[in-house]
């Protein structure tokens, strides 16, 4: 006894205190483990949302459901920019290459920009060299386009005229490219399998 006090009176009462501290602070763990929890729900959520957004696209005189929800155009649009890539790329002469690449490289990827420049300016050598060339570059109806997430592949036929001698070519033109926050971006241009079509 010290005075009317027991010492383990003082024990009880600090182990009271810390109980009670521990006890807070659990609950404040499982506060902010809540709060953490909330945190990742609504993030998920505001992701899966901005992943549904549909950004519309009409250019002017265009038609059809022409849109990009998150990173997946419509089947319309891919159609209609697959046209659009096949008229630019495709079918040029002399006179109008220059200008038809020009807008083709606004729709290029940054990294594959370079790349594809060199390859323009270097069938522009041969047009100068070859003032009377041309080439037509038609879709198939015959063989289907497929489409993937990255990449097109166009059945073509190419006409090749050069100082009045007409050749016609067969095969396939691979388009890939990627769409970021709703815009496409063209990142790779390739011809395979082209054999002269012997009609």
């Amino acid at each position: 006894m010290i005075g009317d006090t027991r010492p383990s009176w003082h024990l009880h009462r600090y182990l009271q205190g810390s109980a009670n501290l521990f006890e807070e602070n659990r609950l404040l763990k499982f506060a902010i483990a809540g709060l953490f929890g909330v945190s990742m729900v609504l993030g998920t959520v505001i992701y899966s949302t901005n992943q549904g957004q549909r950004t519309v696209i009409v250019p002017f005189g265009a038609a059809g459901d022409l849109y990009v929800t998150g990173s997946k155009p419509s089947e319309t649009y891919l159609r209609t920019i697959t046209f659009n890539i096949v008229s630019l790329a495709g079918t040029y002469s002399a006179y109008s290459a220059d200008r038809q690449f020009q807008e083709l490289l606004t729709i290029v990827h940054p990294s594959a920009y370079n790349a594809l420049r060199d390859s323009l300016s270097h069938l522009l050598g041969e047009l100068e060299n070859n003032p009377t060339l041309s080439i037509s570059t038609y879709i198939r109806g015959d063989q289907p386009v497929t489409y993937t997430a990255t990449e097109i592949l166009v059945p073509v036929e190419k006409v090749r005229v050069i100082g009045g001698v007409i050749r016609k070519f067969r095969g396939n033109l691979r388009i890939r490219y990627a769409t970021e926050n709703g815009r496409f971006w063209l990142t790779a241009l390739q011809e395979e399998n082209f054999n002269a079509d012997i009609r």
